[in-house]
């Protein structure tokens, strides 16, 4: 019985060998079959991103940025190139809330007066050279020196190196909103070699480098500006979150094409010239997004359209005539006239970005857009006004901010009040609105902000000259604030007082942007603008 099962088991062996070996080679003809084929039609998902993606990313901007040294400049065009080739201690995540960058940790001192930063080891910058902390100092202190917001909310404070990867801030006053203010998008701290500062003259810097992953490659005045792919790039570590987290470059370049002509802007985007284009019309929003080879984006992110009043001289000064006006402003009109487009804005009488965490109260919503036209009358009335000439002035070179001025004309009419729409190009605004003996009511976009205390609604030096003991009293009381939470309440207190009582300005709506792109590129992102990296674009 062993002989005959020792016999079976042979045999079996033999066919089952025979079977194995003609299993192998059918396999070893497919697989020969398949890399055969791979080589002249790659599979979908196979092979590396590198080898997928790259090429030349074609932006099409509204304007020639001034400068592309953002310590001096508040220019959204500077902005929307300076964000891939600078970056910062600490940035805004999608919440517009503040976290490290190039800071590997953030340490405050019991007492508030200190902000300790660790740096992360290993940055390059685009010249090759190592961050250290020295760059970080002379970044910081010429953006303190520079920057409009920094000089007037972190006035007195020092950054100081301890050893070559930790920088100290010192501040003079304890204040909760220090990395709100530092992570800011006008004239943000982009940190830069400090031989490069040196070498600053008033106009800025010669060079535009920093740790960014694009670096300056070529700038062609009126026609485009050339980045390239920053090889060396060290990415923080994280998801991608708004301008925090990790970020990865697909594509090799990216021109930032100047097309000053909207419709330009929209022809090339559709052809294809363009892979994505900034700034669009509100009035195109409709033809790109039913234009069937496009993604086109409507971020929340431009601001606010506000009535401010001249509080310095003239009849705007008395409080009774602004809450007056305020009654009878219907804020839906105004806003639709605006953008023409109601999936463009939102009402809501926050002086911050309904968007922000940690700031967005809807606090004095009941005197907000209430369009009582018998009331305002009635207020007018009582206030004292008797017919005199108000003089209202707007800019013809934004159509949002003339659409708006032109029906609140209107509405100031059906009130009783003799308003004087004057139209002017913006240079010439910018400088009659700085005489407070020129105006009366002023149409303005306001541009959003990290905290309150940056709000021009409150700044008394910002044309408009909010000057109130009370608001300057509560704006101290919430940068020194314990917590987030004590501050936000206090803040909501605040936007209350000044809707109901004070009414520095009279809130239209938030308006969107316009942004659209080819339908060519994958995982674009909008957080203010288009954001370039982590975007693919196949070769």
């Amino acid at each position: 019985m062993n002989n005959v099962k020792a016999l079976s088991y042979k045999s079996e062996n033999g066919r089952n060998g025979m079977m194995k070996k003609f299993v192998l080679l059918i396999v070893a003809l497919v697989v020969f079959a398949l890399v055969g084929c791979s080589k002249d039609e790659p599979k979908e998902g196979e092979g590396s991103a590198e080898a997928e993606y790259g090429g030349t990313l074609k932006v099409a901007m509204s304007a020639q940025p001034p400068t592309l040294d953002v310590h001096l400049t508040t220019s959204s065009d500077a902005i929307d190139v300076s964000l891939n080739i600078y970056e910062t201690l600490v940035a805004q995540n999608s919440k517009q809330q503040a976290e490290p960058v190039l800071a590997e940790t953030v340490e405050k001192s019991d007492d508030g007066l200190t902000y300790t930063f660790k740096l992360r080891e290993g940055i390059k910058f685009h010249n090759g050279k190592e961050m250290t902390a020295d760059d970080v100092v002379a970044s910081m202190n010429r953006w303190v020196e520079k920057s409009s917001r920094a000089k007037l909310l972190l006035a007195g404070s020092t950054f100081e190196k301890e050893d070559d990867y930790t920088v100290v801030l010192k501040l003079e006053n304890a204040v909760t909103d220090v990395l709100d203010v530092m992570a800011g998008r006008g004239q943000f701290p982009a940190i830069m070699p400090a031989e490069v500062l040196a070498s600053a003259g008033a106009d800025g810097v010669s060079e535009y480098i920093g740790t960014g992953p694009f670096k300056f490659t070529d700038w062609k005045q009126d026609r485009f500006i050339h980045l390239t792919k920053f090889d060396d790039y060290s990415p923080a570590e994280g998801e991608p979150d708004g301008l925090v987290g990790s970020k990865t470059v697909y594509v090799d370049d990216v021109e930032f094409h100047i097309v000053t002509d909207s419709s330009t802007r929209m022809a090339g985007v559709q052809t294809g010239e363009y892979d994505i284009a900034l700034n669009m019309p509100f009035d195109s929003y409709e033809q790109l997004v039913n234009t069937s080879n496009l993604q086109t984006f409507s971020p929340f992110d431009k601001g606010a359209i506000s009535l401010v009043y001249n509080k310095k001289s003239g009849i705007m000064t008395n409080p009774d005539l602004r809450k007056a006006i305020n009654a009878g402003i219907d804020s839906h009109s105004v806003m639709l006239a605006a953008v023409g487009n109601e999936k463009l804005f939102k009402l809501s009488p926050n002086f911050m970005s309904p968007e922000n965490a940690d700031w967005a109260t809807d606090a004095g919503k009941e005197v907000y857009n209430l369009g009582d036209v018998e009331k305002a009358k009635q207020l007018l009335k009582e206030a004292g006004y008797n017919n005199e000439e108000v003089i209202l002035y707007a800019t013809g070179d934004y159509d949002h901010h003339y659409n708006s001025a032109v029906v609140l004309k209107e509405q100031l009419s059906k009130m009783g009040v003799n308003a004087k729409l004057e139209i002017y190009d913006w240079p010439t605004l910018l400088d009659k609105r700085n005489n407070p003996e020129n105006w009366d009511l002023m149409v303005a976009g306001i541009s959003y902000v990290t905290t309150p205390s940056q709000l021009l609604a409150v700044n008394p030096d910002w044309p408009g000259w909010t000057n109130d003991e009370k608001i300057s009293t509560a704006l101290d009381e919430i940068r020194v604030a314990a917590t987030k939470e004590e501050a936000k309440e206090q803040w909501s207190d605040l936007q209350s007082y000044m809707l109901n009582d004070y009414v520095p300005h009279t809130q239209f709506g938030h308006y969107a942007s316009v942004i659209s792109a080819t339908d060519k590129l994958e995982d674009l992102k909008i957080f203010n603008t288009a954001l370039l990296w982590e975007v693919k674009k196949t070769k």
